[in-house]
């Protein structure tokens, strides 16, 4: 009798072990960004660190792709559990235009605001020997100029602003590996430039600056007035930014961007709550490690994500979430209210 009481004792011990590690296994997110040498690739990766660090009911799988916009198009077909979104292509989601035209046909479930990280602040740059020759942006009418890969959203930016001036240029894809070389050589008269929070540049552009000398391309006075006129916004940045030995220039001139690691509904309110008080917890830490975070170091987590939904919160639904992280903080705006997503979204 005392050994079948064990026995049984024993049996239902291991079926309660069993279901606890069933229970307690962690949940999979695939999340989608940039490539590798992008500035999404590398600040995944460290995000994905301390989350899975501090979080181990979750387990992130980082899957870098060619662009971000491949990431929100894979999230809402069903294809990754998070994305890499920038707020360019979200407006072209929400209006149905350029390369998300003909899309929502396909979307099977809403891609969703819950975390903005930084802005990827863009520009343009030249050989230094061509400063002579090339002055503004109107003066790549009808050069070879390299915006950047195909599918990057910091590309579609550069584009909206040439287009916005009116400057047809030659588009010229080259590799990221070989865009200084090009530059230098001749192949593209013109590149783009870019950082993060207008500090922190891509690691491609870093082996960029080993092949050619460059210098920035600053729009002329008159293009920022019209840029400004049509909406863009406008930073100054020092060329020390971008680690020049050779300034050329007083301050570089940049278009800001703003991007985000996405979730969606695939993770609740509560979890994704927590996740922004992880990030906030350990957001100087994600900064020391990869500047690009510098703008939500130092407290400041969430008022960057109010500046950011000032602009962006009519694009897709907001994360029940992060309404509730920034209604605690006493940063959440009333009129959001009615963007919060549901599941019926």
């Amino acid at each position: 009798g005392l050994a079948a009481g064990l026995f049984a004792a024993f049996t239902f011990a291991l079926i309660g072990l069993s279901s606890s590690t069933a229970w307690s296994a962690p949940k999979d997110i695939k999340w989608g960004t940039g490539p590798a040498g992008s500035s999404g690739g590398k600040a995944l990766v460290v995000l994905a660190n301390i989350l899975n660090k501090n979080m181990p009911e979750y387990r992130i799988t980082v899957l870098p792709t060619p662009g971000a916009v491949g990431t929100v198009k894979g999230f809402a077909t069903g294809e990754f559990d998070g994305f890499y979104g920038s707020d360019v292509a979200l407006h072209e989601f929400s209006t149905d235009s350029e390369r998300f035209k003909g899309f929502k046909a396909k979307v099977k479930r809403m891609p969703v605001q819950s975390l903005w990280c930084y802005t990827l602040d863009v520009g343009l740059a030249i050989k230094a020997s061509d400063r002579d020759k090339i002055k503004s942006w109107a003066d790549l009418t009808g050069l070879p100029v390299f915006t950047g890969p195909a599918p990057f959203d910091t590309r579609k930016q550069v584009e909206n602003t040439l287009h916005a001036l009116g400057v047809k240029h030659k588009y010229t894809e080259v590799a990221l590996a070989t865009a200084g070389s090009q530059l230098n050589n001749g192949t593209i008269k013109a590149m783009i430039i870019y950082a993060a929070g207008g500090k922190t540049p891509p690691p491609w552009l870093s082996q960029a600056s080993l092949a050619v000398d460059w210098a920035a391309l600053n729009p002329s006075p008159k293009e920022i007035a019209e840029l400004k006129k049509k909406g863009f916004g406008i930073i100054q940045v020092p060329p020390s930014n971008f680690h020049k030995k050779e300034a050329y220039v007083k301050d570089i001139t940049l278009v800001p961007t703003y991007w985000g690691f996405d979730l969606g509904l695939n993770v609740p309110e509560n979890d994704m709550y927590k996740m922004l008080k992880v990030i906030e917890a350990h957001a100087d830490e994600l900064a020391k490690q990869d500047p690009s975070f510098r703008q939500i170091s130092g407290g400041h987590l969430a008022e960057f994500e109010h500046k950011a939904l000032e602009s962006t919160w009519k694009l897709v639904p907001i994360h029940p979430g992060l309404a509730k992280y920034l209604k605690e903080k006493g940063k959440w705006d009333a009129k959001w209210d009615a963007n919060i997503a549901k599941a019926n979204m």
